[in-house]
């Protein structure tokens, strides 16, 4: 679907009330499509020609996690803790059209900001929810999701009362036997905060029952730490006999150089 942004009274930015702080949606005079700024910093890219079409890396491997996971083109039910600019959303429309999507987001303007400016693709089944992700979600009690994406997390500024084992708990209960929680954690050089995240989920997973955390990144990140950002991933789903080739498939897929650990891996790696 060919959409056109920024139609006559179309807003461009809006201040965001709970941050305090300005968000715009500017043309990427790079690699084309938008991207929304918030206090400046890019935030999102959607490309509104080729939703496939994924610019951060990060992004691009927690679609590749869900691409395997699953049958491809079977429908999805998924809940987005964290919105930006929908980009993951308008993904899951692309390739499995029909999935039913819900995104919780705190601040109250940014979703109309971005569906304004940015259109949704047609037929997308999006249901947004505003509020605290940990309150959102405990108010659907008794809903599961295939998968839950949490891409709220930026280092030591992170939410408190998200960052923790206790949280990771409420989220793996409102997932399917065979559901997958997706959590982006970006941290500083020093990798503390990662460190931490890593060994939260780990708690959360063993007392699930569940098999342990992956780790999907960027290969340099593990030897040498700088600002970036992984992708961890826990769910009954990694129970599959053919994880193996899941694993595969997602170091062929990248972005490049990659690198995929297994529980036991991302265990060594963080020092568990």
């Amino acid at each position: 679907m060919t959409s056109t942004p920024f139609s006559s009274g179309t807003p461009r930015s809006v201040q965001l009330s709970f941050s305090d702080q300005p968000a715009w949606i500017v043309k990427d005079e790079v690699s084309g499509g938008w991207v929304l700024q918030i206090g400046g910093v890019e935030q999102s890219h959607v490309d509104l020609e080729d939703p496939t079409h994924l610019v951060h890396e990060y992004l691009r491997r927690m679609a590749n996690v869900l691409d395997e996971a699953w049958p491809r083109r079977r429908p999805l039910r998924i809940a987005h803790l964290g919105g930006g600019a929908l980009t993951l959303a308008r993904y899951l429309q692309a390739t499995r059209p029909g999935s039913s999507q819900v995104v919780v987001e705190i601040e109250r303007e940014l979703p109309t900001l971005v569906t304004s400016a940015l259109p949704m693709p047609e037929g997308t089944e999006l249901e947004v929810v505003i509020g605290d992700a940990r309150e959102e979600l405990a108010a659907m009690e008794g809903r599961r999701f295939d998968a839950i994406v949490l891409d709220v997390f930026s280092g030591e500024e992170s939410p408190a009362h998200l960052a923790t084992r206790d949280f990771y708990l409420e989220a793996l209960d409102h997932l399917e036997t065979d559901g997958l929680l997706l959590v982006n954690v970006g941290d500083d050089a020093g990798q503390r905060f990662l460190a931490a995240q890593v060994r939260e989920l780990e708690d959360a997973a063993a007392e699930a029952g569940l098999s342990g955390v992956w780790t999907l990144t960027l290969a340099s990140l593990l030897s040498s730490p700088a600002d970036g950002n992984m992708v961890l991933v826990v769910g009954g789903a990694l129970t599959s006999p053919e994880v193996g080739e899941w694993r595969d498939a997602w170091e062929k897929a990248g972005p490049h150089p990659g690198a995929v650990l297994d529980p036991t891996e991302t265990a060594e790696a963080f020092g568990r």
